[in-house]
């Protein structure tokens, strides 16, 4: 697997930051990240309504009610990297299909990780820990449109959940990431929306962070809309970042070809910490995925 297949962390620096933090510190925050501005510089942190725009339909969607897994004709299993291990030195083995690592239940995808080895398989690679990630590359590719998942986080120091997106065209980071949402569990009541470009990316993408202390244990509407000029994040119809098109060529906005939805779980690693081996099995909830674009 290339390395563009590989979430990097937008916001190493503001770990420490993050630590000092009190309940209103999100002004603290939003100065801490390397390279975050408003949303009329280079992006940043932003403000205001979010929703799906007028003249926008319905053009794909899983309501995860159908079947006992993953509905294979919209979603791939991610194991590649299992071998040599995944970067960011995260710890965690991604099965395919396997119910104890996802599986539809009450309408809902439920991804799990396990504290578990499965030592049996080709492909593993010294894990102690199983989850899954799922992909839609090759299956359902996207430019523009509006995207809404509703999900619920887990809670457990060492998780390391989130939903993004990665360019099915080129190599990382020349063919854009969007982070929708990042959340992790040693930092449970913040969540983290971030654009990794080949002008900004690992610890210098540019996003912000919202406090959220319902983010875990909670269903929430994670949101992105994705335009020609601009993309806007947004947690339940409140827009917390944003990204907009400077014109200054693919360097800084690589956003004009498709991209491809990933579901995952990581464990352990440069954001999921510490492991706290008392809270698996763990949980990871998804409703529904949504996606709208505009004259469909």
């Amino acid at each position: 697997m290339k390395q563009r297949l590989t979430r990097r962390w937008a916001a190493l620096p503001l770990l420490a930051a993050l630590a000092a933090l009190t309940v209103d510190g999100g002004a603290a925050f939003a100065q801490a990240e390397a390279g975050a501005q408003t949303a009329t510089g280079k992006g940043g942190a932003a403000s205001g309504p979010i929703g799906l725009p007028a003249g926008y339909t319905l053009v794909w969607s899983d309501e995860f009610d159908k079947g006992a897994l993953p509905d294979e004709s919209k979603w791939a299993y991610d194991t590649g990297m299992n071998k040599q291990g995944w970067h960011n030195r995260e710890k965690q083995y991604y099965s395919g299909p396997r119910a104890e690592n996802a599986a539809l239940k009450d309408g809902r995808l439920v991804i799990t990780a396990r504290k578990e080895s499965l030592s049996s398989q080709a492909d593993w690679g010294g894990q102690q820990y199983t989850s899954t990630r799922l992909i839609t590359k090759g299956k359902a590719e996207w430019t523009y449109g509006y995207f809404e998942i509703r999900a619920k986080l887990p809670c457990g120091q060492g998780t390391w959940p989130a939903i993004w997106m990665l360019g099915s065209q080129g190599d990382w980071p020349a063919s854009g990431e969007l982070d929708i949402l990042e959340h992790m569990g040693q930092k449970p009541d913040w969540v983290f929306s971030t654009v990794h470009t080949t002008s900004g990316h690992g610890g210098h993408g540019v996003g912000d962070g919202r406090k959220l202390a319902t983010a875990c244990g909670q269903f929430h509407d994670y949101q992105m809309l994705w335009t020609t000029k601009e993309i806007r994040f947004g947690i339940d119809g409140q827009v917390h970042a944003a990204y907009p098109n400077l014109g200054k060529g693919a360097a800084q906005w690589p956003f004009d070809k498709p991209q491809f939805l990933i579901l995952n779980l990581a464990i352990g690693g440069d954001l999921g910490g510490e492991i706290d081996d008392k809270i698996f099995p763990i949980g990871y909830e998804v409703e529904y995925v949504k996606v709208y674009q505009a004259g469909k």
